[in-house]
């Protein structure tokens, strides 16, 4: 049987997004390794600067093409790179200093969904049915076994720290840009828009990456893995993630492709074990289920949903 319209359209937001959150979820596992070699911020500085200067090639004729469009849209395009390129990735790698990984992980994954429905609620007019409220609170759930490694003890003792709110706020702010996403001025190409938030998140970060250059200057071993990390990140978490990300919002919507965020954790897990040798047990395939479930009951439609224009 041939497939509609609509349903080529949900298919293909549905592989974008997981696409996405396998690409996304080894900037844990790489982050990682180097945290250590980098700080925080020009981490970030690095990161960005790399995306920039590699979709320049393939944006800078089109930008000089649709610049009076660009400018006419600053004001959008200011906030939409202050949340999701200069406030979103540097927060949690600055949260990651201070907070554990299972506090790191349960607040990033976990609020930042529930932030985007409520606030899809309140600014887009979305309703929030009742298969998506499900489903949330079955990701939830989901994540919050994992995270607990089925202890109920390891919840009791949870708490928020410097670093926890860190994490919220990088949460919020990425919440924040899915919406402005949704947003986007039909006339900007992909490419403008992403050409355009990459650079300008740069720019927002070169002081704050001056001032912790001069406030705990940090000498960079620039070997050949570390080079290849920076590239990782620039173009494969920034790049085509981004695309992946901005691609299934016009296609399923925001809170319905930040749903597919709560699988980041189960990504992360299975590259763990591939790449750093981490053993594998039954809480992760447990939790893996509960969230695939959640995601599936999520995006569901009732037939009254599904007969609206």
């Amino acid at each position: 049987m041939a497939l509609t319209d609509r349903q080529q359209k949900i298919y293909t937001g549905i592989g974008l997004a997981l696409t996405t959150v396998i690409i996304w979820s080894g900037n844990y596992v790489v982050a990682r390794g180097i945290s250590k070699q980098l700080p925080p911020v020009s981490l970030a500085f690095y990161r960005w600067s790399m995306a920039s200067v590699c979709i320049a090639p393939l944006a800078i004729k089109k930008f000089i093409r649709q610049r009076e469009i660009v400018f006419a849209n600053k004001m959008y395009l200011f906030w939409t790179a202050l949340t999701g390129i200069t406030i979103f990735n540097t927060f949690i790698y600055i949260g990651g200093h201070y907070t554990s990984a299972i506090n790191l992980a349960l607040i990033g994954t976990t609020s930042a969904p529930i932030f985007i429905v409520l606030l899809s609620v309140v600014f887009l007019q979305q309703p929030a049915g009742k298969f998506r409220i499900t489903g949330m609170a079955i990701c939830f759930s989901g994540i919050l076994f994992l995270l607990s490694q089925g202890s109920f003890q390891k919840l009791v003792n949870f708490h928020f720290g410097k670093g926890d709110l860190l994490v919220l706020i990088s949460a919020l702010a990425f919440s924040v840009y899915s919406i402005l996403v949704r947003k986007k001025p039909a006339s900007i190409q992909p490419v403008v828009f992403l050409f355009s938030i990459f650079t300008l998140g740069t720019l927002l970060l070169f002081p704050f990456y001056i001032n912790e250059l001069r406030q705990s200057p940090v000498a960079v071993s620039w070997t050949a893995n570390m080079f290849i990390t920076i590239v990782y990140l620039g173009v494969g978490n920034s790049i085509i993630g981004f695309f992946g990300w901005n691609a299934a919002i016009e296609r399923l919507g925001a809170p319905s492709t930040a749903l597919f965020a709560n699988l980041i954790p189960i990504f992360s897990t299975i590259e763990a074990v591939i790449f750093l040798g981490e053993q594998f047990s039954i809480v992760h395939l447990i939790s893996g289920i509960v969230v695939i479930a959640g995601v599936v009951i999520a995006n569901l439609r009732s037939k009254a949903v599904q007969s609206l224009p």
